[in-house]
């Protein structure tokens, strides 16, 4: 099919752009549609990672951009030719790597409103309808959690930018100065030694300097040691050092640990030092009402942080900062010009004054649909599932005699090894994952090599799980045919 082009254009002019009319749009939207509907149905068909290898998608391209421009069935065409078989498909019901990320049909949605839209949030007066909603879903998910209302939040894109901006308030708290006369290298944060990196790019990227990221180390649970914090704490002050903020993890990225956070909320409060919980992945489990002592203390935080792209069934990227105090988090990060005023500015909020980022996508939008279609007592049920089947390939795993659990599961990742040994556990992780029938990612315990298992995606049931261990197993009974066979041609010999 041809372009459709406007009849106002000088029809039959090849330098011309091309337009999409509405019926030709309508058409290509359906069939997208389509595909996403018949994706999500047959998505266990697939294979969850791709045998491309590096550089063999960028060779089948074009090196130029074309001069002259396609028909969308063709580049629809090229996408399920080319781009689909080269990716780590994320959204996949066997997708157990990192932590899973679900993007839900109401998400997908409502991400079709927002390209559509193509709001930018930055002012209220920029898109009024974004700014309230955004306060009004935020809200309405500070109530899940049983946080109370002096928490103001606001949606990034992702955690990696929410800590960095909840540092930038811990220093804004501690040393107001430095915002404008720069840093004086004497403040500290402190981290365990499984919080994620991105506190420690953070602070490197805030001007703290590596060498003033103090990493805590944890218990037999893979928490931080409260007692051992207060020791650094105390031993940074003695050197004239000034202690600026704490990150508490509420399941941590290795292990899913659960840090001791009201001790470490008692801490903060005896020295004056701002906190922040990052509660990435696990805060989403707090809705549910017997879960929801994971986020005990975290009423006494500083700042938190959760992500709805990883557990509440939002596509990426969609990632929530709390705090209960918003004008320290603004001031760290407002600035103005005049350009950027509006009339309004005295009577409403401007999310682009709390953080670094001025162009900010409609993502309310998402979370309002998700909310919305599935309801608390939806989303309450689908994440007690998710524990469930955790919980189910626990019990598999301390079945067993070949394997071992690395860690608690306290959440709905499971780390787990077999018993031969880091190398024979790093070929299992390959083997597993080049089958495509499941991909699974792996952390590091105690010096040992460890398999992590993911569960999170909307659509994961039990035989999913029960599919997935007999493939483990399957694997590695394979594995251990030619190192037995091996082992006993050295004895003969």
């Amino acid at each position: 099919m041809k372009h459709e082009m406007n009849p106002n254009d000088g029809s039959g002019d090849s330098s011309s752009a091309p337009s999409m009319s509405p019926d030709e749009f309508r058409r290509a939207a359906y069939r997208h549609a389509d595909w996403i509907a018949d994706y999500l149905k047959n998505v266990r068909e697939f294979p969850v990672t791709t045998a491309a290898q590096p550089g063999e998608l960028a060779a089948s391209l074009p090196r130029k951009a074309p001069d002259q421009g396609e028909p969308i069935e063709k580049i629809f065409a090229d996408f399920n030719s080319l781009i689909f078989p080269a990716l780590t498909l994320w959204n996949h019901p066997r997708f157990f790597a990192w932590f899973s990320v679900s993007s839900s049909p109401p998400s997908m949605l409502a991400e079709f409103l927002t390209a559509t839209l193509n709001v930018n949030a930055m002012l209220w007066k920029s898109a009024p309808a974004a700014t309230e909603l955004e306060q009004v879903t935020l809200s309405w998910l500070r109530d899940w959690l049983a946080l109370n209302e002096t928490f103001f939040g606001i949606i990034y894109d992702t955690a990696s930018i929410g800590v960095m901006q909840a540092i930038a308030a811990a220093r804004e708290w501690i040393d107001p100065r430095s915002r404008i006369k720069g840093m004086r290298g004497d403040l500290t944060v402190y981290i365990s030694e499984h919080t994620h990196s991105s506190s420690e790019k953070a602070a490197i990227v805030l001007g703290f300097g590596q060498e003033n990221v103090r990493k805590i180390p944890v218990d037999d649970q893979f928490r931080m040691r409260a007692g051992l914090l207060e020791q650094a704490i105390e031993l940074d002050i003695a050197a004239g050092k000034r202690p600026c903020c704490i990150v508490a993890s509420v399941g941590s990225t290795s292990t899913t640990a659960i840090d001791p956070v009201p001790a470490i909320a008692d801490i903060a409060d005896r020295h004056g030092i701002w906190l922040h919980v990052d509660a990435a992945y696990g805060g989403s489990a707090a809705v549910i009402p017997e879960m929801r002592h994971i986020l005990d203390g975290a009423e006494r935080a500083h700042s938190l942080i959760l992500n709805p792209h990883k557990w509440l069934y939002v596509s990426i990227d969609c990632s929530v900062l709390y705090t209960r105090f918003p004008e320290i988090l603004r001031r760290s990060a407002s600035l103005s010009a005049e350009y950027l005023k509006t009339t309004e500015d005295d009577r409403v909020i401007n999310y682009m004054d709390y953080g670094v980022q001025l162009g900010r996508r409609f993502r309310a939008l998402k979370l309002w649909y998700v909310f919305r279609y599935y309801g608390r007592q939806g989303i309450i049920a689908m994440l007690r599932e998710t524990l469930r089947l955790a919980q189910v390939l626990k019990s598999l795993v301390e079945a067993d005699p070949d394997f071992e659990l690395s860690a608690p599961v306290p959440l709905s990742l499971i780390c787990f090894r077999h018993r031969s040994g880091d190398i024979f556990n790093q070929h299992l992780l390959t083997e597993i994952n080049s089958t495509g029938k499941a991909f699974l990612s792996h952390t590091v315990l105690n010096n040992r090599f460890v398999l992590r298992f993911a569960v999170g995606n909307f659509q994961t049931n039990e035989q999913d799980i029960r599919e997935s261990w007999a493939l483990i197993r399957e694997t590695a009974q394979r594995l251990r045919v030619p190192e037995a066979a091996m082992t006993h041609s050295e004895a003969r010999t």
